[in-house]
C-alpha cells in the first residue's frame, strides 16, 4: 500500500468539482437538443423500447416502468423516477404531456399521485415524436450504467421539446427555469430561421409572443421587457390569474377566477384568498367558494356595491394570484466529447439555432442509413435481375451443391454474382424463387434507386435539407399545435390602491401577556376576563383602532410593528409573539405601545435601560419593520432595555428598584434621530437598577408598584429637583423593591 501526500484543499475542489459535473450533466439540467433531463429521456426510451407502451397499445402499470427504468438504465431513487413520470403526463405541468395515465395522477390542488402500484401509463402519440428516429444511427449511444446495453446520450427528436414544455431545475451554482411555449409559435420561428438564418431577433419575437403556460393566466410585460429576457436569457415575466364577472343574487357580482399562474397550488391560492376573508383585510368579499373541475374556477362572492376592481387589485397584492416567473435560459448544449454537454445561459435565438443544428445532423444521419439500407436492398435486386434469365439452371446448381457455401460460390462464379447476392439467392426458398415476378423486382428496384438520388439531393444541398426539416416540423404543428393559452397582455395599468381602503374601522382591545401572548379582541368583551394560559397573565392591554398598529419593545433594544389588524382576532389565548416576529433567544416585551393612524410626529418618547441609559426620540423615528425589527438602542454588554414613556412634559422622575430617585429638566436628554445609547440618566450601582422613568408636572404623584404587590403613591414634590447623572434620595424607606408604575388594565 502507497501513501501519497495531496493538498486538502486541491482534492475537495477537485472531488466537489467532480460531483457539480455529475449533478449538472447526469440530473439537474435538460440538453438543449432533446429538451430532456437524463431520468426523463430514459423513461421515454425505456417505454418505447423495453416496454412498447405504444399510444395504442393498453396501458401498463407504472411500478413495471419505474423497475425497468432503475433496472437499465437511472440506478437512482424510484420515489424521483416515478414523479418524473407523473409530471410528463400532468397536463398543468406540462403544456404537452408526453405521458398517458390512467388512475390518480395528482391534481392542481397539490394532491400527489397514487404509488406507482395502483397507476398504469403509456406513451402518448407526442411522445413518438419526441423519440424520433431512434435505432437508425440518428444520435450518439454509450454503455449504461453496468455497461450490459446502449442507451441514447439523447433522443433524435422531431419537436422542440425544451421550449414547448419548458424545463425546472437546480443544479449545483446554477439553475434553470425555461417556461413553456406554443407549438404553433415555436415552429413558425424555426421555420423563419430555416428559410433565412439570419433573420432578424425581431421576426424571430413575432412569431413567439412569448410563454405560454398550460394554466393559462395573462403574461403582463411589454415587447422591450420580453425582448430583454429572450435576449440575455434571464429576468422576470409578471404572471396574472384572470377573471370574469357574473351576476349573483340581490344585485351581488361574483368574481370567477379563470386561470391561475404557473406551478401555482390552487388550494393554497384559495386558502389565503379565505384567510383574507376571515381576517376582514378586504371587507366587501364576503365568501370563497372552489366550482373546480378540468376546468378553473373559483367564485369570490362580494358584498353589495363593492368595487370588483380594488378587490382584485388587493387580491393581485396580497396572494400568488400574480407572482413572476423568474426565466433562466440554461441548458446543455453538446460538445466535443459526444457523451457529456456544457452547461450555458443562452438567449431564444441560440435555443432555436442549437435544435436547428441538431435536427440537421439527425436528419443527415438518417438519411445516410437509410441510403445505406437502400444501396444494400438495391444491390441485392440487382443480382435477382441478373440471375433471372437463367432461373431454372440457377435451381439446378444449388440441387447439385452440397452446401449452402458450395451453392454461393457456384453461383457467385458462374453469374458473376457478389458474395452478398450469391448468399441472398441462395437463402430464397425454391418457391419463392421459381415464383419471382421480375416486373415487381424491377419496379422495386426503380423506387429504391429513385429514392437514393433523391436523399444524395437532399444531402447535398443545404437549402433541401432545411426544407425537409421544415416540412417535418410543419406536419408536427398541424398534427399537435394547438390555440395559446396564456394572453400577453403589453399595455396594463396597474390600479393603485390606499391598502387603507380595505381596512374595515373597528374599535379593538390589544391584549398582550406576559408570556408574549397576543391578540385582539372586541370592545364588548371585558380584557380583564380574557382567556390567558395557565401560570400568564395580562402584560398590557391597548384600546385601538382595527386602522392602527402597535409597537412592542424588546429588552434587547429592538422595537417591532405589526397592524392591529394582522393581530389574531380570537376569544382563546392568541399568538405567540414568535408567529409575528423573530424574536432572539432571551428577547422578550418590555413595553407596548399603540401607533395610532396619523400619529403625530412632534410626539417624543424616552427610552431607559437598567443600568439607567436614556435618549428621547421623535415617534416618527418608529416606522413600520419587517419580522427581524429594527435596533433603536444600543446597550452596553450585561445592561437591558427597561421601558418605554411618553414625554409631553418639561420635568421627569426617576425611581430604581431599591427606591432611590430624583427629579430634572426633560431638556437635558438629548434628542436622537438615529439609534443610539444616550446618556447616564441615574447614576446605579451594581446591585440596583433603574425601573421607573415618568413624564410629570410638578402637581402631580406617582404610585408606585412595590414587590409585595403593595403601591404606594409619592408625590412629585418629595422627589430631589436635580441635574440628570445623580444618585438621588430615598423614597421607599421600607427597603420594598420597586417593580414599576401601576398599570391600569
Amino acid at each position: 500500500m502507497s501513501i501519497v501526500d495531496v493538498s486538502l484543499i486541491d482534492e475537495s475542489q477537485s472531488r466537489y468539482l467532480t460531483y457539480a459535473l455529475s449533478v449538472v450533466n447526469s440530473r439537474a439540467l435538460p440538453d438543449v437538443r432533446d429538451g430532456l433531463k437524463p431520468v426523463q429521456r430514459r423513461i421515454l426510451y425505456a417505454m418505447l423500447k423495453n416496454l412498447s407502451l405504444l399510444p395504442e397499445k393498453a396501458h401498463r402499470k407504472s411500478a413495471a416502468v419505474v423497475g425497468e427504468v432503475l433496472a437499465r438504465y437511472h440506478p437512482h431513487g424510484d420515489a424521483a423516477c416515478y414523479e418524473a413520470m407523473v409530471r410528463m403526463s400532468q397536463d398543468f405541468n406540462f403544456r404537452y404531456p408526453l405521458v398517458d395515465g390512467q388512475g390518480n395522477f395528482g391534481s392542481l390542488d397539490g394532491d400527489s399521485a397514487a404509488a406507482y402500484r395502483y397507476t398504469e401509463a403509456r406513451l402518448k402519440a407526442l411522445a413518438l415524436e419526441v423519440v424520433g428516429d431512434i435505432g437508425m444511427d440518428t444520435v450518439a449511444e454509450r454503455d449504461n450504467f453496468d455497461q450490459t446495453q446502449l442507451e441514447p446520450v439523447v433522443l433524435p427528436s422531431r419537436v422542440p421539446q425544451l421550449l414547448i414544455n419548458g424545463a425546472t431545475g437546480i443544479a449545483v451554482g446554477m439553475a434553470t427555469a425555461i417556461p413553456p411555449h406554443n407549438l404553433v409559435e415555436v415552429v413558425k420561428a424555426l421555420r423563419l430561421l430555416l428559410e433565412d438564418p439570419k433573420v432578424s431577433d425581431a421576426k424571430l419575437l413575432n412569431q413567439i409572443k412569448g410563454p405560454d403556460f398550460p394554466t393559462g393566466c395573462s403574461i403582463l410585460a411589454t415587447k422591450a421587457e420580453l425582448k430583454e429576457v429572450y435576449r440575455v436569457g434571464r429576468g422576470p415575466i409578471k404572471t396574472r390569474g384572470d377573471y370574469t364577472i357574473e351576476e349573483g343574487s340581490r344585485g351581488k357580482e361574483l368574481i370567477i377566477i379563470t386561470s391561475i399562474p404557473y406551478a401555482l397550488d390552487k388550494s393554497s391560492l384559495v386558502e389565503k384568498i379565505a384567510d383574507l376573508i376571515i381576517g376582514k383585510k378586504i371587507p366587501s368579499l364576503v365568501d370563497i367558494r372552489d366550482e373546480s373541475t378540468d376546468i378553473i374556477r373559483i367564485v369570490l362572492e362580494t358584498s353589495a356595491d363593492a368595487d370588483v376592481d380594488k378587490i382584485m387589485a388587493y387580491v393581485y397584492k396580497n396572494t400568488p394570484l400574480e407572482q413572476n416567473f423568474n426565466v433562466n435560459l440554461t441548458a446543455l448544449i453538446p460538445t466535443e466529447n459526444p457523451f457529456s454537454g456544457k452547461p450555458v445561459r443562452l438567449s431564444l435565438r441560440e435555443i432555436l439555432e442549437q435544435f436547428v443544428s441538431f435536427r440537421e445532423d439527425v436528419t443527415k444521419r438518417k438519411l445516410s442509413w437509410e441510403k445505406n439500407k437502400l444501396e444494400e436492398r438495391i444491390h441485392l435486386l440487382q443480382g435477382l435481375v441478373k440471375i433471372f434469365p437463367d432461373i431454372i439452371e440457377v435451381i439446378k446448381t444449388v440441387q447439385k451443391c452440397s452446401g449452402r457455401s458450395d451453392s454461393a460460390e457456384k453461383l457467385q462464379k458462374k453469374f458473376k454474382l457478389s458474395e452478398l447476392q450469391a448468399y441472398f439467392i441462395v437463402d430464397m426458398r425454391i418457391y419463392q424463387l421459381s415464383r419471382t415476378n421480375i416486373d415487381e423486382v424491377n419496379a422495386e428496384l426503380s423506387e429504391k434507386q429513385k429514392r437514393v438520388k433523391q436523399i444524395d439531393k437532399i444531402l447535398n444541398s443545404v437549402k433541401a435539407l432545411r426544407s425537409e426539416i421544415s416540412a417535418e416540423l410543419a406536419r408536427v404543428s398541424d398534427t399537435y399545435g394547438d390555440v395559446r393559452r396564456s394572453k400577453v397582455v403589453h399595455d396594463h395599468e396597474e390600479i393603485e390602491f390606499d391598502a387603507d381602503d380595505y381596512i374595515e374601522h373597528e374599535e379593538v382591545f390589544v391584549v398582550v401577556t406576559k408570556d408574549g401572548w397576543v391578540k385582539r379582541i372586541r370592545t364588548t368583551n371585558d380584557p380583564e376576563t380574557t382567556r390567558v394560559r395557565d401560570g400568564d397573565s395580562i402584560f398590557d392591554v391597548k384600546e385601538a383602532s382595527t386602522k392602527d398598529s402597535i409597537v412592542i419593545f424588546s429588552n434587547q433594544g429592538s422595537f417591532y410593528t405589526a397592524k392591529v389588524l394582522d393581530l389574531a382576532s380570537t376569544s382563546g389565548y392568541g399568538d405567540p409573539i414568535q408567529k409575528l416576529f423573530k424574536f432572539k433567544d432571551g428577547e422578550k416585551i418590555v413595553s407596548v405601545r399603540l401607533l395610532p393612524e396619523g400619529v403625530p410626529a412632534e410626539q417624543e418618547l424616552l427610552l431607559f435601560s437598567q443600568r439607567g441609559f436614556g435618549f428621547r426620540v421623535n415617534a416618527s423615528q418608529i416606522v413600520e419593520t419587517n419580522r427581524s425589527g429594527k435596533r433603536l438602542m444600543k446597550l452596553k454588554v450585561g445592561d437591558e432595555l427597561a421601558g418605554v414613556q411618553e414625554v409631553d412634559t418639561k420635568l421627569l422622575v426617576l425611581v430604581s428598584q431599591k427606591g432611590y430617585g430624583f427629579s430634572f429638566k426633560t431638556e437635558e436628554v438629548p434628542l436622537l434621530s438615529n439609534a443610539g445609547k444616550g446618556v447616564i440618566l441615574q447614576k446605579m450601582p451594581d446591585d440596583d437598577s433603574l425601573t421607573v422613568v415618568k413624564s410629570v408636572k410638578k402637581s402631580e404623584s406617582l404610585e408606585l408598584l412595590l414587590s409585595n404587590d403593595k403601591t404606594k403613591v409619592v408625590e412629585v414634590k418629595e422627589f430631589k429637583n436635580s441635574v440628570r447623572a445623580k444618585r438621588g434620595n430615598k423614597v421607599i424607606k421600607r427597603g420594598l423593591p420597586v417593580i414599576g408604575l401601576v398599570v391600569e388594565v
